[in-house]
């Protein structure tokens, strides 16, 4: 929260956090937020000027966990490795976190445009991705040159693991597929094409 840290702010939010794993997104009214806090309308409009304001900070807390678990996965000497826990790091947040996950990505509320420190937020936590990415570079572990900077492999990685995770999640398939299958053969499929060794001769 950027601003007014007090104790009405704080049980605003924790009444939203409660709402949102409990309800769903549907909850997140401002009339529900405040009574689920014990307040009036007037705290939620005077703290974070409406429901926006509200799902803004849900929406940064939401990928502020998201990449502290993922940037958590221990350095080894494999760039490679790590990025697939990496991956799988970012799927289980997914799955743990379903109802945020939404929020997030707004798939639950496709109305709510994320303010400029809300997408500032979600995409600073990529440094530690792309912070690997180049330290792989410069062991000679992930190709490097044209196309494959350290923030364009960040950004496709993002899109393909993403991908995976979204389709899971809408239950695409239905018993048909292995998801968890399909998403342990796909990145890994991924990471090994940015391996050196891997590349196309020329």
């Amino acid at each position: 929260m950027q601003a007014n840290e007090d104790d009405t702010s704080r049980a605003l939010l924790a009444a939203a956090h409660r709402l949102l794993g409990e309800h769903g997104s549907e909850a997140l009214t401002v009339r529900r937020i405040a009574t689920e806090a014990g307040m009036s309308t007037m705290n939620v409009y005077s703290r974070f000027g409406g429901k926006d304001g509200v799902v803004d900070e849900l929406y940064i807390d939401g990928f502020t966990r998201l990449f502290e678990q993922i940037n958590a996965v221990p350095e080894t000497d494999d760039v490679g490795t790590d990025l697939v826990r990496m991956t799988h790091e970012y799927r289980r947040f997914a799955l743990d976190n379903r109802t945020y996950y939404g929020v997030m990505f707004r798939s639950a509320i496709q109305e709510f445009t994320p303010s400029p420190r809300a997408t500032e937020t979600s995409l600073a936590g990529l440094v530690g991705v792309v912070e690997r990415i180049r330290s792989g570079q410069e062991r000679g572990q992930i190709r490097k040159g044209g196309g494959y900077q350290p923030h364009e492999v960040a950004g496709w990685l993002w899109a393909c693991t993403h991908g995976l995770v979204s389709l899971e999640l809408a239950g695409m398939g239905g018993e048909m597929i292995d998801w968890g299958a399909v998403f342990e053969t796909g990145v890994q499929t991924a990471i090994d094409g940015l391996r050196p060794s891997m590349a196309t001769p020329g």
